[in-house]
């Protein structure tokens, strides 16, 4: 049975909703709802609780805090149903936002915590940039848990919040974070409802995107971010978030290509390659690595194709490849993180790679110094990630493509 959420009593103006799903959040509500009861915002505050089938004590903890907190001037609203199962984390979002009032959404997972300047900072940025999702650094528990994800999120310059958008981490604000405006929110939304294993965060992202939306990251850590084997991140398979980004790729970045040149020969580059339309198949002009045995064979045959003839496509070495480049890799944990420094050289872009381990780069720093010297990269990885700019990078020069989430001239720096 669906129960709706309506606020105890009137009263003024909400300006901020929290909008917290909870299930099954026993272990860790205690510390999630003090959190918004020490929040330092001024103005009025709601906090919308949806309860997804929860079969703990997550009820009995929401109805004892919704006297601590209403005694403090935050309403509670709660909603919820008793199925037998879980509706999933976008439609009890979805059912916390449409019970709460605030003309501004403020994220909230039962399983994290807020720093007391949280709103109060956001809700300042968010009146500033009406139309974007407004995120903030986060720290992680436990501490070492995901490092390089960690240091992703935080240390992502302001362009790269755009640039990085193809990445396989998904958004470069974290959904965890977010805050915005409900008319943006309703300009957007709402969330995707198809429940377990469905990125509904990723899929919200790329529609703000779409439709013009920015994306702004409060400097400061606001937010205890947990990391433990029961969090809904782990329902979405890898599988699911490649084709949603093989997917957002092909719609916003190559129909500005006529051709384009997949950097890499092995099993990365041949599942671009598969994953991609007929359409943008037929704008592959060739494969290019350094190792001399993909170099050797001379083409890549995609068997499963239904063309006839079979296409075959070169395989060339990066020297000898012409841009613009899809860059697709897998790095693995041990691989030393980069650093992407831009600077002009004799009148063109160039970008150049450090390393904060003390082993030496191989042939990584070989490709990257000869590319580089060349123009229009988009790189479309997967797997741990390190810390700037090996998630995706965008390059080109200004006189020649735009992107339409990034306008003309857009790079990473």
């Amino acid at each position: 049975m669906l129960h709706s959420g309506v606020p105890a009593t009137p009263g003024p103006r909400v300006i901020v909703s929290i909008i917290l799903p909870v299930h099954n959040a026993e272990q860790w509500l205690d510390e999630c709802l003090q959190s918004v009861l020490q929040q330092d915002f001024e103005g009025t505050m709601e906090l919308s609780i949806f309860n997804d089938a929860s079969k703990d004590k997550s009820m009995t903890i929401i109805e004892k805090w919704k006297v601590k907190l209403e005694g403090s001037g935050i309403l509670v609203v709660i909603g919820g149903h008793d199925s037998p199962s879980p509706r999933g984390v976008g439609y009890s979002k979805n059912q916390a936002i449409a019970q709460s009032s605030g003309s501004y959404l403020c994220f909230l997972d039962s399983d994290d915590v807020m720093m007391p300047q949280r709103v109060r900072l956001q809700h300042e940025a968010a009146v500033q940039h009406p139309t974007s999702i407004i995120g903030c650094q986060v720290r992680r528990d436990p501490p070492n848990s995901t490092e390089r994800y960690t240091r992703w999120i935080n240390q992502l310059a302001s362009n790269q919040l755009l640039t990085q958008v193809f990445t396989s981490h998904g958004p470069t604000v974290i959904m965890p974070t977010w805050f915005c405006s409900r008319a943006w929110f309703s300009h957007v939304g709402p969330f995707d409802e198809g429940g377990q294993g469905v990125p509904e965060d990723l899929l919200f992202f790329y529609e703000n995107l779409r439709k013009g939306g920015g994306i702004f990251r409060v400097d400061h850590s606001l937010l205890l971010y947990r990391y433990h084997l029961h969090a809904a991140t782990h329902s979405v398979l890898e599988t699911t978030i490649w084709t949603h980004r093989v997917h957002f790729l092909e719609e916003q970045a190559l129909p500005r290509w006529a051709s384009f040149t997949i950097w890499n020969a092995g099993k990365q580059g041949r599942r671009l390659y598969r994953s991609l339309t007929a359409a943008s198949q037929h704008k592959v002009v060739a494969f290019c690595d350094v190792d001399e045995n993909k170099i050797r064979k001379g083409f890549y045959c995609y068997e499963d194709t239904q063309e006839r003839p079979k296409p075959r496509i070169p395989i060339l070495h990066f020297r000898a490849a012409q841009p613009p480049f899809v860059i697709c890799v897998k790095l693995f944990p041990q691989s030393p993180w980069w650093n992407w420094q831009g600077d002009q050289v004799h009148g063109r872009a160039k970008q150049t790679c450090t390393s904060n381990s003390s082993r030496p780069l191989g042939r990584w720093a070989s490709l990257v110094s000869g590319v580089f010297l060349k123009t229009h990269l988009l790189l479309l990885a997967s797997g741990s990630w390190p810390h700037l700019g090996c998630s995706l990078l965008l390059w080109k020069e200004p006189a020649h493509l735009s992107c339409p989430l990034l306008g003309a001239g857009w790079s990473c720096s």
